[in-house]
């Protein structure tokens, strides 16, 4: 691993610009409909992307545009915690269709690969939709059809919370993995042709899913835990099986995830969070009053551009540069590395890439064309498997008791 201390140079720079004209970032997770949704309750206007939302937001326009981005996953994710999953997650795809109806001439929306290259043509930034965490269909097969029928082209199998058939990386064990009715689930997303995404899962979810798909997975927005030892991370062994899979992992910025110093202050700054009556991952401004005071006595680790780019260095070496992405979680995230600290970012990690030896090919595969690939290949098993099976009807009572 060769690891660089300094900034990225203005040549590196300069470099990464023009690499991403060519080859821009495929994001495989951004929070921008949350963010809207707690900030102004889907009122657009109050916060149009259009103009310069620094103040309030990680992500606009102008900034997606800095940061060559050219396609971007916008998660429709809703808390474990909340009653009313669906009708929420239904929310949230209104709020992305809303987004690109009103921004026709930057965003594009994409269902497929051939669309991703499409808007790539079109310089328009092509806008999938991921669903965060299982517990969007609520237990129903028949649902999630109906969310692939809406444009969403990824889930991911749990968020925080196990639900009732998966277990998630930051919960007790509940069915030690997936179980049968989860294989199910995961057997319906491959003949529909949606990504397994295996962020926020158990260690034992991910080898269980992989056990069980038949198409290549991802991970939207997870890191190396050999790394820095969180649990959201992923460890080796499942790294050791993109290749045989045709997975790609998408390294995210958070802290939390990426620098294990910054591990133990989360956990004490989500403590104090709870303690004051706030959820953990709010990020409203009486929130972050709350954080702004803790950090003041409690200063935070901060992590930089060479962090991520250590982890992306590690998952290089042991999964294979045919099965990186990237998926930065902006605007789901209270703090980011120096350097990345919007989505106009990217760049920098470019740079520092280069600065540590990437060739323009990696990068190439890195930013665009792993994340393409595997959404190609996901349509191409669904192609398949739609020949010759019908859409399972089976139950959580039927298959789990």
């Amino acid at each position: 691993m060769t690891t660089s201390s300094e900034a990225p140079s203005p040549a590196s720079l300069d470099r990464a610009r023009k690499l991403l004209a060519d080859f821009p970032v495929v994001d495989g997770h951004n929070d921008l409909p949350w963010a809207l949704r707690e900030q102004v309750r889907y009122d657009l206007a109050a916060r149009d992307i259009a103009t310069d939302q620094s103040a309030h937001l990680h992500t606009d326009l102008a900034r997606l545009r800095a940061g060559g981005v050219g396609a971007q996953y916008w998660s429709v994710y809703v808390r474990s915690d909340l009653p009313g999953a669906v009708t929420s997650t239904l929310e949230q795809i209104d709020c992305v269709r809303q987004l690109i109806d009103l921004h026709p001439g930057e965003l594009r929306a994409a269902l497929t690969a051939a669309d991703m290259e499409a808007a790539r043509a079109e310089g328009r930034i092509a806008s999938l939709m991921g669903a965060e965490g299982g517990h969007s269909i609520d237990n129903s097969l028949a649902t999630l059809r109906q969310l692939y029928e809406l444009g969403v082209r990824y889930m991911t199998l749990t968020h925080n919370d196990n639900n009732a058939w998966a277990d998630s990386a930051t919960d007790e064990p509940g069915v030690g993995g997936l179980s049968a009715f989860g294989r199910e689930v995961v057997k319906e997303m491959n003949r529909l042709g949606m990504l397994v995404d295996l962020s926020h899962v158990a260690a034992t979810t991910m080898r269980d899913a992989l056990d069980a798909s038949v198409a290549p997975v991802i991970f939207s927005h997870s890191s190396a835990r050999a790394v820095c030892d969180h649990p959201r991370n992923i460890p080796d062994d499942v790294l050791e099986r993109l290749p045989a899979n045709g997975g790609v992992a998408m390294v995210t910025f958070v802290p939390k995830f990426v620098l294990q110093a910054a591990v133990d202050w989360t956990k004490d700054a989500d403590d104090n969070m709870r303690a004051h009556g706030f959820h953990h991952l709010d990020t409203t401004a009486a929130a972050m009053k709350v954080h702004q005071a803790f950090e003041e006595t409690h200063p935070r680790p901060v992590a930089t551009v060479s962090t991520v780019a250590d982890h992306l260095d590690h998952m290089r070496e042991v999964a294979g540069v045919d099965h990186l992405g990237i998926g930065g979680d902006y605007d789901g995230t209270a703090f980011l590395p120096d350097g990345l600290g919007d989505v106009s970012g990217y760049p920098n990690l470019i740079a520092e890439l280069l600065d540590r030896g990437w060739s323009d090919t990696d990068l190439a595969k890195l930013t665009w064309r792993n994340a393409v690939r595997v959404l190609g290949a996901a349509e191409e098993v669904a192609r398949d498997l739609r020949s010759r099976t019908t859409p399972s009807n089976a139950t959580i009572e039927q298959l789990d008791g």
